[in-house]
């Protein structure tokens, strides 16, 4: 079954696109983790500095840049419980926001029933690699789709710089990997000094 992946235009010539329950879920249990080891209220993330760092992550400098970060989540849910600004229709999709990596342009995306979230995210995945004007893509799926993921990424083109995100060092693919968790701490206010040992 075939979805509309297309956006207003063409898309950026760079796309995150991410699994938003997962995020959400993560940096819950960052949040609670950190909490109780660190021993002070942990706020909810910031939306727009966790794009800002994945971007980073993912090998964008500043610039005039153009980003669309896509959001996939469960058609029964209408926001984020970990994030701010956090409600879909709201706060976030079709919303934009510029600073010194260039534009950044949010649409979110619901899941309905009569698909499985891994198979929206794929087509989704595979319909923005297809895409001439795409030179970089930051994903972030949920860990169990990550197989499908690896899977999809291996038609992708030598000329995309492609960055899968994860938890934890994942086996490999035609693609760089990063580690999700330092991008969220980020976005959550966590310092590396707060967290050091001893």
């Amino acid at each position: 079954m075939n979805h509309d992946f297309t956006m207003p235009g063409p898309w950026s010539e760079n796309v995150l696109l991410a699994d938003a329950d997962y995020i959400d879920k993560v940096a819950f249990d960052l949040i609670v983790n950190f909490e109780r080891m660190i021993g002070r209220r942990i706020p909810p993330a910031d939306m727009a500095r966790w794009i800002d760092c994945v971007a980073l992550d993912g090998g964008l400098r500043e610039g005039d840049n153009t980003t669309q970060a896509v959001l996939l989540h469960d058609g029964k849910k209408t926001g984020m419980d970990n994030f701010v600004p956090s409600d879909y229709a709201a706060d976030l999709n079709g919303k934009a926001f510029r600073d010194n990596l260039g534009e950044f342009m949010v649409s979110s995306f619901a899941v309905e029933s009569i698909v499985t979230k891994e198979d929206f995210f794929i087509e989704a995945l595979e319909a923005v690699c297809s895409r001439d004007e795409v030179k970089r893509v930051m994903v972030v799926p949920d860990i169990g789709m990550y197989d499908a993921v690896r899977h999809a990424l291996r038609q992708v083109s030598d000329d995309k710089r492609v960055t899968v995100f994860a938890m934890q060092p994942m086996p490999g693919g035609n693609f760089r990997q990063e580690i999700l968790g330092y991008s969220l701490m980020s976005a959550l206010g966590i310092r590396a000094d707060e967290i050091k040992c001893g």
